[in-house]
């Protein structure tokens, strides 16, 4: 089901979604200090582009610098991100068969305004929770 699930949302947002955290990626890395946001943003990339069957955990080292970080991610690109999960969460909502999809896109709306400090899993690899976890798509 988890791959059926992945396919039909590759086909109806999951490419998109992904070319936008790749375009965020790509303008990251093209200053040096932004670096970090770039290799955050292809993880999501990654992770938005085939999301079932993976979940995301909090990192348990990260501090104060991923704090930070992610204040200067969400005024840089978050809300852009989480501004096209939302519309394609609304555009899918629509039918029938797309709202499963649509929910599963408000639930990449926290990683996509706050990616630091962050792991996607699979989720055979969580048995016990080592923090806060998203509920996988």
């Amino acid at each position: 089901m988890r791959t059926l699930l992945n396919v039909i949302w590759l086909v109806l947002c999951g490419f998109w979604m992904a070319a936008g955290y790749v375009l965020a990626g790509v303008l990251c890395c093209l200053l040096i200090v932004t670096i970090p946001f770039g290799l955050a943003s292809f993880r999501i990339a990654n992770f938005a582009l085939w999301p079932f069957g993976r979940t995301l955990v909090h990192h348990p080292h990260s501090g104060a610098a991923s704090t930070v970080g992610n204040v200067i991610w969400l005024v840089v690109a978050g809300w852009w991100l989480a501004l096209g999960h939302l519309v394609t969460a609304i555009c899918l909502a629509v039918t029938i068969i797309g709202i499963p999809l649509a929910w599963a896109n408000l639930k990449l709306i926290p990683v996509s305004l706050v990616p630091l400090g962050k792991e996607i899993v699979p989720l055979d690899a969580v048995s016990e929770p080592r923090g806060y976890v998203v509920p996988a798509a």
